[in-house]
């Protein structure tokens, strides 16, 4: 018996010690977290037009960073943040990051490599309660790479955030500008004012990229993190640069 137990140790040794996850998550970690004081300021300095996505400055509870060692190269992987889907653009090394301004509380994301057979995912919790917390969050992506799509958002009080004016002074900012493909831009308000918004993409340019068409994903979530927390999805075709579409127009709250 003390032979048979030594042999299954063994096995179950080598096994823990062999297997390589095909997916690793740098940043964030699981478990429990407390972000005050750290530099995970809600925007980055972006150099319009930007040849990448810019992360100088994030601490690592603003980004999201890490490898994949099985992957078609020149093919997203699939990133799921708080249960929205978006690509993930991934290096011919493997690696991957991504600027994404999280709220206090539960938090989780998933990575799937593009082949569909690898997935890590990551839940932690950041117990920082003075930490802004979106109630109104537009998350822009679309599906191919060299593409510039740009999320515009016309608040009530006639306010107009886009990446040539990333600020409002009611509390809305968009935190990311992406210029190189699959975004995401990400505008989020902790104190939305009441009314009516307008969102909409500009197809900006498309490089080198002879892509006829590009699809466009906007994710409309309210009340964040809550129980009344309300998601919507739309997918809008792109067909060509300098191309503007009224995406959605909604009440708020």
């Amino acid at each position: 018996m003390k032979k048979i137990i030594l042999f299954i140790t063994i096995l179950a040794t080598n096994h823990i010690y062999s297997y390589a996850d095909p997916i690793e998550i740098n940043t964030p970690s699981g478990g429990w977290r407390y972000s005050a004081g750290e530099a995970s300021g809600f925007l980055q300095k972006v150099n319009y037009p930007a040849s990448s996505v810019n992360t100088e400055g994030q601490d690592k509870s603003s980004l999201i960073k890490g490898h994949i060692s099985k992957h078609t190269k020149g093919k997203p992987a699939k990133l799921i943040v708080n249960g929205i889907a978006i690509p993930q653009r991934v290096e011919d090394s493997g690696d991957f990051e991504r600027p994404y301004a999280f709220g206090s509380g539960s938090n989780s994301i998933e990575v799937r490599s593009n082949d569909g057979k690898s997935r890590k995912q990551v839940q932690f919790y950041d117990g920082y309660s003075a930490k802004a917390q979106s109630r109104l969050r537009i998350v822009l992506s679309w599906d191919s790479d060299g593409t510039d799509l740009d999320l515009h958002v016309v608040s009530p009080d006639g306010q107009h955030t886009y990446y040539g004016n990333r600020v409002s002074s009611n509390g809305g900012a968009l935190d990311v500008d992406v210029t190189t493909g699959y975004g995401p831009e990400i505008y989020a308000n902790p104190t939305p004012p009441n009314g009516v918004y307008h969102v909409y993409v500009n197809y900006y340019g498309d490089g080198d990229n002879q892509k006829d068409l590009t699809t466009a994903q906007v994710a409309i979530i309210t009340q964040e993190g809550t129980l009344s927390e309300k998601q919507q999805v739309f997918r809008i075709p792109m067909r060509k640069a300098g191309e503007l579409t009224n995406v959605s127009s909604f009440s708020y709250p």
